[in-house]
């Protein structure tokens, strides 16, 4: 494994070359204006913070189910993150002091790159299949699994920790 940082430990065997269990459809892509990691904001909150809306792409055969998604100011799209690492099982993040498990971070690298995104909705057009959003943090050509309303009443959790320590 090449660019290794210290501690970081690969899996035996990388889960992109394993026959999968599951059919999962990629149902559009999204638009964005990254088109390399060096400049792609690292996270959300930097992705709002840049400005730069983005595009979701819903492919004709699933644009009836963004039906009713007019309702919602927000939404949680899952991503597949097509260019990530998958071989990573622990990882030194470059502003982390130390190493530690894939499934304690939100690194893109993960045996299955899934990204979660709780994105504002700009502008919504059912019949063309498109989501204009406020901002995204993945690079332009990325694969959309789901598209799923966020609901501020049931998905938040004021009380969370996380980063500090678990309490």
């Amino acid at each position: 494994m090449s660019g290794a940082r210290e501690g970081e430990i690969a899996l035996e065997t990388d889960p992109a070359t394993l026959v999968g269990n599951s059919h999962v459809v990629f149902i559009g892509r999204v638009n964005s204006p990254w088109r390399d990691k060096a400049e792609c904001p690292k996270n959300m909150a930097a992705a709002r913070a840049s400005g730069q809306p983005a595009t979701v792409e819903i492919d004709l055969a699933y644009r009836a189910g963004l039906a009713g998604l007019e309702r919602f100011s927000h939404i949680a799209l899952l991503t597949w993150l097509d260019r990530s690492r998958r071989d990573l099982i622990v990882q030194k993040p470059g502003h982390a002091p130390a190493a530690t498990g894939v499934f304690s971070i939100r690194s893109p690298a993960r045996p299955n790159p899934v990204g979660l995104h709780i994105a504002r909705v700009l502008s919504l057009d059912t019949g063309n299949g498109t989501i204009l959003l406020e901002g995204i943090d993945v690079l332009d050509g990325t694969p959309v699994i789901d598209v799923k309303p966020y609901f501020a009443s049931t998905d938040s959790v004021p009380d969370a920790s996380g980063g500090e320590g678990r309490k």
